[in-house]
Order: structure tokens, then sequence, then C-alpha cells
């Protein structure tokens, strides 16, 4: 009996995805749930498992095809035997004869144009498969790295003008979207930023006092991104209009406070939410982001941790940034940008003192949230920060 692979039902908010990477060629044996190949999708990367224990007899897309719900992938023989590794016919998953690439047509397809083999680069799949993702990274390293004796790649993927090389190097489906989106934001809210900035002395006291012990109760270190989420879900519970977003010309107020937090990756920003922070503790909230951050790195976070949330948080501090504006997050009406802490002079009481200083930066919709509404917000985040007691005492 022969069963289908198919495309899972993807959300209302993803309208296709990409073929990753196969993990499995045809004549492979599989189990039940084994994962047989990876989804690109503009948010997150998906793993496809088995829907049934057999034989993988017949691939029908390729990596780098875009496929919609429903598509049919693949068919699993329940009732098939694998194949000697030798016997198992050639198919759209198996290298062709002579070529000892482990890799799918299409990507050794991009190796051929590029005079690259199988011991050129290295495979990040399954049992060394080298995927497209691979071969792209390859391709981006510098010149030089390049042996000498190697031909110039074609002219799609390497342009050479007037003796200066260019890269030409397809977006990624998540590049390409927060592209978009990015831009949509710009061009449909009236986005203004205002600045402030935060004295970290009593923060930083906190956490040399207690690291210790917090993390060996909790085993997970204090950060200073615990202190930000808890002050700005006490500063949105003082100022509803900023937790609040517009719909079809009405405005939302959202009683509940779910925090994206921004996530670097090799694949793009991410933004996984964290949900009902104001029922969070500072180890919660240290874990889920450790959690999350570890899992947007391998491309496992699920699609339901990237959607929704009622404000989010930037810290460009982690690179070494001084100032930004965080462009928003919609349909969100504000984001917090924090940045490098420096140490300061700052004169305090008519003294001169050395102080360790973070800019604040708040982005904000113009449309639905008042300049005053924003400045208060963001002065209240940092009387929270400069007094963290007051945190802990909801004052």
């Amino acid at each position: 009996m022969t069963i289908e692979i198919r495309v899972p039902q993807l959300p209302e908010s993803v309208s296709d995805a990409s073929i990753a990477a196969w993990v499995v060629k045809v004549g492979d044996s599989v189990t039940e749930d084994q994962n047989l190949l990876e989804l690109e999708t503009d948010k997150v990367v998906l793993e496809v498992p088995a829907p049934a224990a057999g034989v993988i007899t017949e691939l029908k897309v390729e990596e780098g095809d875009t496929v919609l719900a429903g598509d049919l992938l693949g068919i699993i023989d329940e009732t098939a035997t694998a194949a000697p590794a030798a016997e198992v016919t050639e198919s759209a998953s198996s290298p062709a004869a002579g070529d000892d690439a482990n890799a799918s047509p299409s990507v050794r397809k991009t190796m051929a144009e590029n005079d690259l083999s199988g011991s050129d680069v290295a495979g990040s799949g399954k049992n060394g498969r080298i995927l497209k993702g691979d071969v792209e990274n390859h391709l981006q390293k510098p010149a030089a790295a390049a042996p000498a004796a190697k031909s110039a790649p074609k002219i799609d993927t390497m342009l050479n003008t007037e003796g200066r090389e260019e890269r030409r190097v397809p977006m990624t489906r998540l590049r390409a979207k927060i592209a978009e989106r990015l831009l949509s934001a710009q061009q449909t809210s009236a986005i203004l930023t205002t600045f402030n900035e935060v004295d970290l002395t009593e923060v930083m006291r906190l956490r040399k006092k207690y690291q210790d012990r917090f993390t060996k109760v909790h085993d997970i270190k204090l950060g200073f991104m615990s202190f930000f989420i808890k002050a700005a879900t006490e500063a949105l519970k003082r100022y509803p209009e900023v937790n609040a977003k517009i719909d079809d010309g009405d405005i939302i107020y959202q009683g509940f406070y779910d925090i994206g937090v921004a996530v670097s990756s090799e694949r793009g920003l991410v933004v996984p939410i964290l949900r009902n922070t104001d029922g969070m503790g500072n180890a919660d909230i240290e874990k889920a982001i450790a959690d999350y951050a570890t899992r947007a790195r391998s491309g496992h976070l699920e699609l339901n941790e990237l959607t929704g949330g009622t404000f989010s948080i930037t810290n460009g501090g982690t690179f070494g940034s001084m100032l930004s504006t965080p462009i928003l997050n919609p349909p969100q009406s504000a984001i917090l940008g924090m940045h490098n802490i420096q140490q300061r002079p700052m004169a305090i009481n008519g003294e001169v003192v050395i102080r360790p200083m973070m800019y604040l930066a708040l982005s904000y919709d113009h449309r639905l949230i008042d300049g005053q509404a924003a400045v208060s917000f963001l002065v209240k985040i940092k009387e929270l920060l400069e007094d963290p007691a007051s945190l802990f005492l909801e004052l």
C-alpha cells in the first residue's frame, strides 16, 4: 500500500513554502514520524514527518521548489523493503553516476555551474548531505579562499565588472519577507521615535549581588532583558494605548501582554513572543529567551511562537549599537530599542560621577499614540529600571 507525503496545513499568514532540504532519498527505509524534509516559510523552518513506516519510492519535488499546503511531496510504500545501497534506482535525490556530491539535482546543478565538487563544500545535512545553503555559504566566502586552479564562476552567480567582483545571491524567503514588512511598516504607519537614557546602576548592583544565587536556584543567568521586559510590561499597564493596535479604522485595546523579543539568526531576524509577561518572573523570562535564541539559530521555532504579540523589544546593544530608530512590527503600535551600556560622566546632586548609561528609543505609530503618552511611557520604563525594587512592588 502506498502512502502520500503531502505539505501540512499552513497557517493563514503563510501562503506557501519552499523545499529547504530532503533528509531522505528514494530507497530509504523510514519509520513513522521520522523527519523526511525541511520546509522553509517566510517565518520558520518546518519539519515534515513520515505519515507511516515504509520505503521512499518516489520524490515529487526538489530542493528549492515552492509548494502549497496539501501539495504532493513524495510516496512511501508500506509493504516494500529497502534495497541494498548499490541497487537503489537513481532518483531525483540521489547523486548522478560519477558524481561524488551527496546532494539533490538542483544543488548539484548549482555546484556544476560554479565548478564545485562534493569535496569542495562541507555538507551540514544528514550524513553530510550538501544543502543549498551550504553552497551559498561557500560561494559567499572571499574569493582568495578559493583554490587558485578553479575557473571563474558563471555570470549569474559571480559577476566581474571592470575587474571588480560582484556576487549575486538570491534572497532567502525570510530575508525577502523582512524587507517586505519593514517597507510596509514605513508606508502604512506614522512612525515617530522618542529617546531617553537610563542609569542602570541599581540593575547592575542587583545582578552582581544575586547572580550566583539566582544561577544556582534557577539554572540560568540573570540578564538585563528580564528587567526590561518586566519594566515594559508595567509601563504597558499604565499606558494601554501603547499596547493597542489599529484594525480597519478601530482601535483594539489588548488586555494582555505578549512581548516579542528580536533574536538574530543566520537566516535573519526573528521575533518570538513571550506570552502573558505580566505573570512571568525574571527566571521564567530568562529561560524563555535562552530557549528561543537556541531554537531560532537552529531553525526550530514553531509558527505559533512567531505570531501575535502586542509590543516588541530589540537590543542592538549586543552588537555595539549606541543609538538607533527601530521600525515597528505591524500590527503592533510601538517597539522599544535597547542599546550599548557605556560608562559616562553624569551630573548627580551637583557632582560629576561615572554611571553605566544606556540610550533608549521608542518608535511608535503616531496615528494611535500621542507624543505625551509615548514620552511618558518611556519615562516610566526609565523610572522602573533606575529603581528596580518598584518592579516587584508594582509601584
